[in-house]
């Protein structure tokens, strides 16, 4: 009782960002396709005053760019404070192993769904973007770039004051995954460094949260500028998007995590799941945060009789790492921006680098907090796409919170429970529950 009476009184102060976020959107989108390009005059003052909806694109291009020179600065101090953090024992050691294996083939499994789910539905399709094209210029093509040369410079820079330019992110997230454990080594030594680590990342999150308060009327007026350009029918691509991910959300959500709990242990695996799932699925939607249903699912997975070590383990790392939602995601921000500077994907190379990619976007850069805007920036830094189509994806990011914080925190339950049956055995449940019965 105490948590529904939780659940009705948290659900909209916690859908409230969203919600402003998608009403400035809104109301940016109605005003950009009312005014056009065009737009309209008047005179004033013995002046003629001219508006249109290019008026607003220098508000959303100074909100962007504030954003912008924020994500260096936060993926560095995440990804460094979070690995000096890190404790190790044996099978700690074993746990996250296992959690990383499982982490990575369920990522795998849901990207490969989410592209052949795009490719078929085609959520673009009919959709004249050719404009964008023109107010934009073309990409670069992926497949003209040797992937020697690709490799290198997306996985290194040349001097270490290159690290820190937006357009480096992987060699930099390698740099602090590498720096991270260089200061975990050092023992008591590094801690003063580690402290200065965590100070930082603190620091970071309030500066975020600062210019976010400015997100509504930013991206409302970027959105005026697009549509004003496009024509309201960018929206129908959005709403046609929304659709598909819905579609593909109660497959994962119910077919997979069936398939995965049967794989965990057998049809009792699918049982104990099931009978556990509602809650953290009900708080998940309700809250909108991974990081919120931790509490909830720690509760559930304790229920499904997963050790308390795992449990204590699994629950909080996947919370940050293991966002199958956020994959989805990724799969379908690359092939909607693909689509859009006509970029082809069907070969097998850009198959294997959209997979690649998603999968980098939903494990490495979910794991940063108010990591939105760093993935759609990775997005476009590793195709050579223009940064300026980073409020198009972002869009995408606003309108499927809800199912892929369903798929990120439920399937953090059913992989406590696969991590379980890789450390513990094949019979894990049934023994647990047979040790329970003979209590």
């Amino acid at each position: 009782m105490l948590f529904f009476n939780g659940w009705r009184m948290f659900s909209l102060k916690n859908y409230l960002g969203s919600f402003t976020i998608l009403f400035g959107i809104v109301i940016g989108g109605a005003v950009g396709a009312l005014l056009g390009q065009q737009g309209i005059q008047w005179s004033m003052f013995g002046d003629v005053w001219h508006i249109s909806s290019r008026s607003f694109a220098p508000i959303g291009q100074i909100f962007l760019n504030m954003m912008f020179v924020t994500i260096v600065p936060l993926v560095f101090f995440s990804i460094t404070s979070a690995i000096t953090k890190t404790a190790q024992t044996a099978r700690l050691k074993r746990i996250l192993w296992a959690g990383l294996w499982v982490f990575l083939v369920t990522a795998f499994v849901i990207a490969i769904i989410s592209y052949f789910g795009f490719v078929w539905y085609q959520p673009l399709a009919g959709y004249d973007l050719n404009a964008l094209l023109a107010s934009h210029g073309q990409a670069i093509n992926i497949t003209e770039i040797p992937i020697s040369e690709m490799l290198i410079k997306t996985l290194s820079a040349g001097d270490f004051l290159e690290l820190f330019r937006r357009n480096n992110l992987l060699a930099l997230i390698i740099f602090s995954l590498l720096l991270g454990s260089a200061v975990m080594m050092s023992g008591e030594k590094g801690q003063p460094l580690a402290r200065f680590f965590e100070s930082g990342m603190s620091v970071m999150l309030n500066l975020v949260k600062i210019i976010m308060y400015a997100a509504p009327i930013g991206l409302g007026c970027y959105f005026a500028d697009i549509v004003g350009d496009l024509g309201p029918q960018i929206v129908g691509a959005y709403a046609n998007v929304l659709v598909l991910y819905l579609i593909l959300t109660l497959v994962a959500f119910f077919g997979l995590n069936t398939l995965y709990a049967w794989l965990a242990a057998g049809r009792l695996g699918v049982r104990v799941f099931w009978q556990n799932a509602l809650t953290p699925a009900l708080t998940a939607v309700a809250t909108t945060s991974s990081a919120a249903c931790i509490p909830v699912n720690l509760m559930a997975v304790q229920k499904m009789q997963v050790p308390s070590d795992i449990a204590d383990t699994i629950i909080p790392l996947g919370a940050n790492t293991h966002k199958d939602g956020s994959v989805m995601g990724g799969v379908f921000k690359i092939l909607f921006l693909l689509t859009l500077v006509g970029i082809p994907f069907q070969s097998f190379g850009m198959f294997v680098a959209v997979i690649l990619v998603a999968m980098v976007v939903g494990i490495v850069i979910g794991a940063i907090p108010s990591g939105g805007l760093t993935a759609e920036v990775f997005i476009c830094t590793i195709f050579g796409v223009p940064v300026e189509y980073v409020g198009l994806i972002l869009v995408i990011s606003i309108i499927i919170d809800i199912p892929a914080t369903l798929l990120n925190s439920t399937g953090n339950n059913v992989c406590a429970m696969l991590i379980t049956r890789i450390v513990e055995g094949k019979h894990w449940l049934a023994h647990k529950s047979s040790a329970i019965m003979s209590k």
